[in-house]
């Protein structure tokens, strides 16, 4: 039985949250409205964070968010994201130099919150905005980065910045890190504002440099399958394999791990334990593999930019300790054209999207 699951598109989840703004707000109609994509990393995986390369692509579902300036301090935001924690409908004052915005519950609002404080120019005005989106909660295709894109845009339409798209990455990774406890790297926030459409990013951590890689080969198709393992940055796993990285990298007399050669390892290994050890291997690695994919990618060696991929998941699985091997018998039930995986939506993106942007109402 096939089973391809739809994805809203932009048009939809406007009119969706314009209906609920007007219902919401006394009949009134929001008149700003802006997008953001999740995204989805190709190759290059825990390597943001240790100052290496990450090929991911923006992806079709998007954050939308509708609204409004109003007069005064006062901002209201309302999520319709049917995941979310309660309540959904939030309110709180602008922040100033005596009163910062903190982090509290629910917890959707806490990224909301990080944009407001960290944003990159004043006067804010105080706004009412409804929220609308199509990137799956803990999906792992980085809604929060996609939250976070689509509030920055937002406010860039009210009070406008100096339009520096590598500042406003790194600004909603900052209210990741503030207002939502997340040690995230610079990946999701930066695909976000800077993915374009027909392309993969390859972006270098360390310089903040990103490189648009040909990804339109009409022939080509990415499946993105879910798992139903929900997926989350602020559990414990996260920030230990964080730690252990910037551990290893200390031993290794070394900034990040992006400075390191495997020889660095194998001299240094008498003096990690192992399990630092396997995680090291693995971001050394990954670095190397991620640069040797994107070229692969420029001249359409699929096939080699296949076999990267499978080394990729296999020391996730094995050195990493993130990932797993899908036995056989049950590998045989995934279809290459999208049939139900023990209930799981598959998703075929047959292009990368575009970053970021607001569009006329």
């Amino acid at each position: 039985m096939a089973y391809i699951c739809p994805i809203k598109n932009v048009a939809d989840l406007v009119s969706e949250a314009r209906r609920v703004y007007r219902e919401t707000f006394d009949g009134d109609d929001a008149n700003v409205a802006v997008c953001a994509p999740g995204r989805v990393n190709l190759i290059g995986e825990h390597t943001d964070y240790n100052e290496g390369f990450v090929l991911p692509m923006a992806l079709p579902m998007v954050t939308v968010i509708v609204g409004s300036e109003i007069s005064g301090q006062k901002c209201c935001v309302v999520t319709l994201t049917e995941a979310a924690d309660e309540p959904r409908v939030v309110d709180f004052d602008l922040p100033n130099e005596l009163t910062p915005l903190l982090r509290g519950q629910p917890n959707w609002a806490n990224y909301v919150k990080g944009v407001v404080q960290h944003y990159r120019a004043r006067p804010i005005p105080g706004f009412r905005v409804v929220i609308a989106s199509s990137v799956p909660l803990g999906g792992g295709l980085s809604s929060s980065a996609s939250l976070e894109v689509a509030m920055y845009t937002f406010l860039q339409q009210l009070c406008p910045d100096d339009g520096d798209q590598v500042a406003k990455a790194v600004a909603c990774q900052q209210a990741e890190h503030t207002h939502a406890a997340v040690p995230c790297g610079i990946m999701d926030q930066f695909v976000s504002v800077l993915g374009k459409e027909g392309h993969a990013l390859l972006i270098d951590c360390r310089s903040l440099e990103a490189t648009a890689v040909p990804l339109a080969d009409p022939g080509l198709v990415i499946l993105i399958t879910n798992s139903n393992v929900r997926h989350s940055l602020t559990g414990s796993e996260y920030p230990t394999r964080r730690k252990q990285c910037e551990e290893a990298a200390a031993v290794l007399s070394k900034k990040s791990l992006r400075e390191a050669t495997l020889q660095d390892l194998e001299a240094a290994k008498d003096r990690l334990d192992g399990v630092t050890y396997h995680r090291a291997r693995h971001v050394i690695k990954e670095i190397e593999r991620t640069a040797q994919a994107a070229e692969a990618l420029k001249r359409g060696d699929y096939k080699e930019f296949g076999r990267l991929m499978v080394e990729s998941h296999n020391s996730l699985r094995d050195n990493y300790e993130v990932s797993w091997t899908i036995p056989s018998k049950e590998m045989s039930e995934l279809s290459i054209l999208g049939e139900k995986y023990h209930g799981s939506p598959t998703f075929f993106i047959t292009t990368p999207s575009e970053g970021a942007h607001a569009f006329s109402l």
